[in-house]
């Protein structure tokens, strides 16, 4: 059996304010847990006119808040960017909201543009490097748990303790994240949106060859992350997609703008080299009617052996990405 979670950029549509992403964000939480998602995911990106969601901290407890039974997360807090006794104390904080609900997914990636990475850390440039020694003092923190011998901080620890702690995943779209999942025994998502499917089976592969078992975690834990779109008709199924389509046309160019409406989409004039770059977007893409996204999900899961799909769906209608999500769960969950 599939699960399938959510992962939410609170995106920024063409026309509308940016603080209207994040109300948006707080409403589809609400409708993914009454469908029965296990998890709703938050996104961390700075400096960008894309997405809104620049602080998952404040989302998640914002949602943890107003819901009762999905696990709610990072996907994810960009570790570099901070102190890993910082980020033990939020998700502290957040487990005592939430208690067993709480996912503290951890990436390495700056989620931004190499100015702002330094905006936020004066130290970006070797920060990245301790990446996995983060993770490690990251862990013993969140979990109450003794630092390593003659660690300088030893004697510190994050509050409010408790017996619970959140659930830790790595969230990666390369190798290294994978090797640092195993090296640790934690979940890995790798995120398959990003990177269109390539490196997909070589990352996994990895993750489960040398993945070392865990307390918590005595098998790997692999899940993939994907873009996916459904609607009623293969007609609207298009429509919506519309938008996505020159959106990623401008991302592969190095422009992250606001998501167009259809309307914008459908009127942009494409040259014929354009459209060839689209025809190619819409073929790695999974999208169309609820029978064929979920047929297309399930082939997915199947060839790479994970059991859990993270859903995301830029779609420029709340509607229209509120019926996406229904869709797939008549098609997975009910």
């Amino acid at each position: 059996m599939i699960k399938l979670s959510v992962l939410d950029q609170s995106t920024v549509v063409s026309g509308r304010a940016p603080a209207a992403a994040i109300a948006e964000t707080l409403a589809l939480a609400r409708h993914c847990e009454a469908l029965g998602y296990a998890r709703y995911w938050l996104a961390e990106h700075h400096n960008s006119q894309s997405q809104a969601g620049t602080a998952p901290e404040i989302l998640i407890a914002a949602i943890a808040a107003t819901t009762a039974r999905i696990r709610v997360g990072s996907a994810g807090v960009m570790l570099p960017h901070y102190s890993a006794l910082k980020v033990a104390e939020q998700f502290r904080v957040l487990e005592a909201i939430a208690p067993g609900r709480i996912d503290l997914g951890v990436g390495r990636a700056p989620g931004s543009d190499g100015r702002t990475a330094f905006a936020l850390n004066p130290l970006a440039e070797t920060a990245a490097e301790h990446f996995p020694a983060q993770v490690r003092d990251l862990l013993a923190w969140v979990r109450g748990e003794p630092l390593i011998e003659n660690h300088p901080f030893r004697s510190v620890a994050a509050q409010p303790a408790g017996p619970g702690a959140p659930e830790v995943w790595v969230l990666g779209s390369s190798n290294y994240g994978a090797e640092v999942a195993a090296y640790f025994g934690l979940p890995f998502c790798f995120a398959h949106f990003i990177t269109d499917g390539r490196g997909t089976a070589e990352a996994l592969a990895i993750y489960r060859d040398l993945y070392r078992p865990s307390a918590r975690h005595p098998a790997p834990h692999p899940a993939l992350g994907i873009w996916a779109f459904a609607a009623e008709t293969a007609e609207a199924a298009e429509y919506g997609f519309a938008s996505r389509a020159l959106w990623r046309l401008g991302r592969d160019r190095g422009v992250f703008a606001p998501l167009p409406t259809p309307e914008e989409a459908l009127a942009y004039p494409y040259s014929d080299a354009e459209r060839a770059h689209i025809a190619a977007i819409k073929a790695r893409a999974i999208y169309g009617t609820r029978d064929d996204t979920a047929l297309r999900i399930r082939a997915l899961a199947e060839s790479h052996a994970v059991d859990e799909i993270v859903i995301l769906s830029t779609i420029a209608e709340p509607a229209a990405r509120r019926l996406s999500y229904t869709l797939l769960a008549e098609a997975f969950i009910a």
